[in-house]
């Protein structure tokens, strides 16, 4: 079973309670669910990749390739 972790300041879109959502992975999918009402809301979490902004990626050179002797 996966590790369940509360959101601290969060409200829950549905019921408006602050500091009832807790969000946790299921196979590779981001849940998160409110304790007080049930709402849940499921999505693929974003790849590092994705999380960078584009100008970036384009930037991004490699400085040296490490070679163990």
């Amino acid at each position: 079973m996966a590790k369940k972790r509360f959101i601290a300041g969060a409200t829950c879109p549905s019921c408006s309670a602050t500091d009832t959502m807790r969000w946790w992975q299921e196979h590779h999918v981001e849940v998160v669910e409110c304790v007080q009402c049930g709402h849940t809301d499921r999505r693929s979490p974003m790849s590092a990749e994705e999380k960078q902004p584009v100008a970036q990626q384009q930037d991004a050179q490699v400085i040296g390739i490490f070679k163990p002797q």
